[in-house]
């Protein structure tokens, strides 16, 4: 069972989790207390040197990590085409681009998929290897939207229907 505690570092609240005798400490507290909030981390994110040492890591320490796939993810880290790629698949499962969901949402600390739901974001993981496979094939950005879009709405409908998913609520 997993244990929360929370840290006060200056004027902001940083949640730090302990699951399995392991600290977790949630980057999207951390960079609330910056003017940039929430864009911070997606600089952080499209960073190559971040996504090189979060591939090593998973390496390391996950044995079913996909690699080869990591790879297609990792070559266009830092580049419009990234950016892009995250932007789609936020389109393709919400409707909405991140930066339109903040403007929508002044009032909400974070970024859209804090606010996803479990279902939601199993779905998104799903979508990113599923988009890299697409990518490989050579489609589009538009002809990826409408495969990606398809998929987001197949697997959220299954999900919604499994009796068990309803028992894990």
């Amino acid at each position: 069972m997993a244990k929360e505690r929370v840290l006060h570092v200056k004027e902001s609240s940083i949640t730090v989790i302990l699951q399995n005798e392991t600290d977790y400490i949630s980057l999207t507290n951390m960079a609330n207390g910056f003017i940039e909030g929430s864009g911070l981390i997606g600089k952080w994110m499209t960073n190559k040197n971040t996504l090189e040492y979060l591939g090593v890591w998973e390496k390391i320490n996950n044995s079913d990590f996909n690699y080869p796939e990591f790879g297609v993810i990792g070559r266009d880290a830092g580049t419009n085409r990234f950016i892009q790629m995250l932007s789609l698949l936020n389109v393709a499962l919400f409707g909405i681009t991140a930066k339109d969901w903040r403007d929508i949402n002044p009032d909400k600390s974070g970024n859209i998929r804090d606010y996803s739901t479990l279902e939601q974001l199993v779905v998104l993981s799903n979508m990113e290897s599923i988009n890299a496979l697409l990518i490989q094939q050579g489609l589009s950005q538009q002809e990826r939207l409408i495969q990606l879009n398809k998929v987001a709405i197949n697997q959220m409908r299954s999900l919604f229907e499994s009796k068990t998913m309803k028992k894990l609520k």
